[in-house]
C-alpha cells in the first residue's frame, strides 16, 4: 500500500484544519480546497503549524465541472466534505446560499465520484440540527429528522443524498451526524467562542457586557479534535454507514456561561444581558445525542464533556491573547 491521499473540502474551517493535522500525522498526503485558494489565508492551518504541509486547490462546490476537475487532478482515496455555510443563525439570512453550498455541493461531489468510477471513500458532515426538537430524549441513527432552520433543511437533504448514492450505486459514502463540537478554532460568530472571548476580556480588565439570546437552550457539547477521529474511523470500516457522534450529555447555554465565568473567578450575572434580537425565528430547546453505535462499531467515545471543553478553550484564549 502506497501513501493515501485525502481531499478535504472546507479545509480552512475548524474541523477541516484539525482533520488535516490528524491525517498528516497518519502519514496521508493532504489536499484541501476552498473557493479561492490563492486569496484564502488558511489562518487555522497556520495556527496549527501545518500550512506548508497541505496542498491547496480552488474548487467551487456548486459547479460540477470544477468538482470533477479536482477529483481527476488529485485522485484521492478519501474525500471529506466539510464545506458549506456553517452557521445556523446565518442560514435564516442566507437560505439560498446555505442550500446551494450544502445540498448542491454534496450532490456534485457524489455525482463526480460516481462519474469517475474510482473507489473513493466519501465522508459527509451531517448535523444534529437535522433532528429538530426531540423533547428530552437522546437522538440516535433511527431518530426522524424534523429540521427547524434552513441550515438543518440543507443538511437533511445532503444526508439523504449520501444514503441514496450508497444504496443506488454502491459508493462507499457515509454521514457523521455530529452534535455541537467546540475548540479554539471556532469563529467568533459561534456563541461558545463569543462567550469565552468576552469572559476572558472582562477578566483582563476590559469593562464590557455580554449580550446573549436564549440561554435556556440545551446542547450536547464535545471537543472538536476528538470528533475528527470519528470521521476518519468511519472511512476505515468494511461497510459504509452513518453514525451519531456526541458525548451523550446535554447542558444549558447558561451552564456553559456559568462554567466559563466561574473558571475566571467572575460572577456571570454581573456581565450577561439577554438580548431579544438574538433569539432565532425557530430554535431547538433540547439537543442530546446517543453515541452508542459509534462506541460499538468504531470504538469511539468522547473523553471530554462541556466543563473540560470550557477549561481548554479558556486556557487557549488566555495564552493566545498574551501571544
Amino acid at each position: 500500500m502506497g501513501q493515501k491521499t485525502a481531499l478535504i473540502c472546507g479545509i480552512s474551517g475548524q474541523d477541516g484544519s484539525y482533520l488535516a493535522q490528524f491525517l498528516l500525522n497518519k502519514g496521508y498526503l493532504v489536499c484541501g480546497t476552498s473557493r479561492d485558494a490563492q486569496m484564502s489565508s488558511f489562518q487555522n492551518l497556520g495556527r496549527l503549524g501545518i500550512r506548508e504541509q497541505v496542498k491547496v486547490e480552488s474548487m467551487a462546490l456548486n459547479d460540477f465541472r470544477s468538482v470533477l476537475q479536482i477529483l481527476n487532478k488529485i485522485e484521492p482515496d478519501e474525500v471529506y466534505n466539510l464545506a458549506g455555510q456553517s452557521s445556523v443563525g446565518l442560514s435564516f439570512e442566507l437560505p439560498v446560499e446555505t442550500l446551494e453550498s450544502i445540498a448542491t455541493g454534496t450532490l456534485n461531489l457524489l455525482e463526480a465520484i460516481r462519474f469517475t468510477g474510482a473507489p473513493i471513500k466519501f465522508y459527509n458532515a451531517g448535523s444534529s440540527e437535522c433532528f429538530g426538537d426531540i423533547g428530552t430524549t437522546s437522538a440516535d441513527e433511527f431518530t426522524p429528522f424534523r429540521p427547524r432552520s434552513p441550515y438543518a433543511v440543507a443538511k437533511s437533504a445532503a444526508f439523504w443524498e449520501v444514503a441514496n448514492y450508497r444504496e443506488a450505486y454502491g459508493i462507499f459514502a457515509c454521514s457523521g451526524i455530529l452534535f455541537n463540537h467546540e475548540s479554539p478554532l471556532r469563529p467568533q460568530r459561534f456563541v461558545t467562542q463569543k462567550i469565552v472571548a468576552a469572559a476572558c476580556k472582562i477578566a483582563q480588565g476590559h469593562s464590557q457586557k455580554l449580550q446573549l439570546g436564549n440561554v435556556k437552550i440545551r446542547r450536547d457539547w464535545g471537543w472538536a479534535p476528538e470528533y475528527i477521529q470519528a470521521m476518519y474511523l468511519m472511512l476505515q470500516q468494511p461497510q459504509a454507514d452513518d453514525y451519531v457522534i456526541a458525548t451523550g450529555d446535554s447542558y444549558s447555554l447558561e451552564d456553559f456561561v456559568i462554567e466559563t465565568f466561574n473558571g475566571l473567578g467572575l460572577n456571570w450575572q454581573d456581565y450577561v444581558i439577554t438580548d431579544q434580537s438574538l433569539f432565532r425565528p425557530t430554535d431547538i430547546s433540547y439537543s442530546c445525542g446517543n453515541p452508542g453505535k459509534a462506541a460499538k462499531n468504531l470504538g469511539w467515545k468522547a473523553q471530554y464533556k462541556m466543563p473540560e471543553v470550557v477549561k481548554m478553550m479558556i486556557e487557549n484564549r488566555l495564552s493566545y491573547d498574551k501571544g
